[in-house]
């Protein structure tokens, strides 16, 4: 067990994020122990095991506990630890808001469809539906058509994509913006969506969902 606890642990920390279907990362997800003890070897170095059941892929994180030795004291890193902007964060939280909340709405209902149809009462539960079956993508065009007068209008949007390309939160790809391995890792579902759903990005969120989809 030390050998894989050492490895899948070093991945983690050398890659940042690893699919859930990898063998390792599979072993952690269903096999209690294997868990607990790269949980307990994780947070011996300030670190904790990030991981939901609608992502695609598990990653690291540090502590709370931690952030402050890690990042400085002060206020300048509780809103940004990775040197984004705030128009990045803004766009982040958009593109947050039009991928992983209708992706999360997808994924209940399939469950709740699945299990409403499930004739064996004990049997396994199914997995999650992932990827591209469930999480659309949002076309670029229509992105800055929305929120270039918001966001510092299409050039700076356009490098703000490319940093959180980088990072791992977005995938671009023909001219659209694809979930990364991190965006429904790194941000809290429970604390942003009932921020988003109830306040002031709610009604553009509306108003854009029932606007045509361009091409």
């Amino acid at each position: 067990m030390n050998d894989a606890l050492s490895i899948l642990s070093a991945r983690l920390i050398a890659h940042r994020f690893i699919a859930r279907t990898d063998p390792l990362a599979r072993r952690a997800l269903v096999d209690e122990d294997f868990r607990r003890s790269l949980e307990l070897r994780l947070n011996e170095v300030g670190l904790t095991l990030l991981e939901n059941p609608y992502a695609e892929h598990i990653a690291v994180g540090l502590q709370q506990d931690m952030e402050a030795f890690v990042f400085g004291e002060g206020e300048a890193w509780l809103s940004n630890n990775m040197s984004l902007p705030r128009d990045a964060i803004a766009l982040l939280i958009v593109l947050w808001s039009l991928i992983i909340l209708p992706k999360r709405e997808r994924q209940v209902s399939r469950a709740e469809i699945e299990r409403e149809g499930q004739a064996d009462m004990f049997g396994a539960a199914k997995p999650l539906a992932q990827g591209e079956d469930v999480s659309v993508g949002v076309p670029e065009d229509a992105l800055f058509a929305d929120f270039r007068e918001k966001l510092g209008g299409k050039t700076r949007m356009n490098a703000n994509l490319g940093q959180l390309a980088r990072l791992g939160f977005i995938e671009r790809r023909n001219k659209m913006v694809h979930e990364g391995p991190l965006l429904d890792l790194m941000l809290d579902y429970s604390v942003l969506a009932p921020r988003i759903i109830e306040g002031a990005l709610a009604e553009v969120l509306k108003r854009r969902a029932t606007e045509p989809a361009v091409q």
